[in-house]
């Protein structure tokens, strides 16, 4: 597959891709959400 025999390599490459793909939508949901403080005083 393009080039790359090694299957580390491409495991390494697809944990990026999820990691990004997970921070992208996890902050796409919490972006708006409103900030509650739960410091008394």
């Amino acid at each position: 597959m393009l080039g790359i025999d090694d299957p580390w390599i491409w495991t390494g490459h697809l944990f990026a891709i999820g990691l990004t793909l997970f921070c992208l939508i996890y902050g796409w949901l919490k972006f708006n959400e409103d900030e509650e403080d739960d410091i008394d005083g």
